[in-house]
């Protein structure tokens, strides 16, 4: 006997709605998805409003005084090409959430299938599969991604596929140490023997019970994300520099410090310090709200 694509859907709503629900009675998993869905909701809205919240083109040179501190005309300052900081800092974010929701729904696009499926047939498949992960997961992060960043050139997509690698492991590693576990309980057991397919299986029955743990792990992989697409600008393999990047200022910032131009690297690392903080609380409440233990 199958189950609709309906029943499957109203299975995983009932995984997180109830949990959601109950934000201000779980202390401080609830307070943390509470912070940091404000921090990430004023940050998106920003970007998103940037176009006519700006005074000035993002990446217009000239608008005011090379390296003019903060101002009551310029709030944020210049920097050396003159540009607008305040209309950089509001449009730098844009980059950072396309590359970063890019790379996320590559990792469940490729770590969330791999993991049911080898986790759940088990044997060989699931021993190659971890091999591959294991190996990848190896490697340090930043410079797995900036060796494949370097390889395949600049681009939001090819920054977010670079970042992705990296990160499909650590879905695959959650996915497997809870579907080893869900597939020997019985109400799977009854599934195979009324002869439910493999697929029908794992989409019915075994994806619901790890919808939870997806959702917490993508949201902590946000930030990462953030974290190392800022890195890879730093290191020029960003976009274009006429794009407005908080990466990009982080980099020419840096190397404006020494002139005593704080302001140019400051306020965009703060942005990146910020999202990055939003998504982290937004993923570290949600683990622990849908943890099991602390259900009580």
């Amino acid at each position: 006997m199958g189950v609709s694509e309906e029943e499957t859907y109203g299975r995983i709503l009932v995984q997180l709605l109830p949990r959601v629900g109950a934000l201000r009675r779980r202390g401080l998993a609830g307070w943390a998805i509470l912070a940091g869905g404000t921090i990430v909701t004023v940050l998106a809205t920003m970007t998103l409003l940037a176009p006519w919240i700006s005074p000035y083109d993002p990446i217009a040179i000239n608008v005011g005084p090379l390296l003019s501190p903060p101002s009551s005309q310029y709030p944020l300052g210049t920097n050396h090409l003159g540009q607008d900081m305040l209309s950089r800092v509001y449009s730098g974010g844009a980059i950072m959430f396309q590359v970063s929701i890019l790379s996320v729904i590559v990792c469940l696009l490729v770590g969330v299938p791999i993991g049911l499926f080898a986790s759940y047939k088990g044997g060989y498949t699931d021993k190659v599969a971890s091999l591959v992960m294991d190996s990848i997961y190896a490697f340090p992060g930043l410079v797995l991604a900036i060796a494949i960043a370097a390889m395949l050139g600049p681009g939001v997509v090819n920054m977010a596929l670079s970042i992705a690698v990296v990160y499909v492991p650590s879905y695959f590693r959650i996915i497997r140490s809870q579907v080893l576990t869900i597939k020997e309980l019985p109400y799977v057991d009854a599934a195979r023997m009324i002869g439910a397919k493999t697929r029908t299986t794992l989409s019915s029955y075994v994806l619901p019970n790890v919808v939870p743990s997806i959702v917490a792990v993508a949201t902590i992989n946000f930030a990462d994300a953030i974290l190392t697409a800022a890195g890879l600008t730093f290191v020029g393999l960003g976009l274009s520099v006429a794009t407005p990047d908080w990466g990009w200022d982080l980099t020419y910032g840096r190397r404006l410090l020494t002139s005593g131009a704080w302001w140019v690297i400051a306020f965009p690392g703060l942005m990146v310090v910020l999202l990055a903080l939003g998504f982290t609380l937004l993923g570290e409440g949600l683990s622990e709200l849908f943890s099991p233990r602390l259900e009580r």
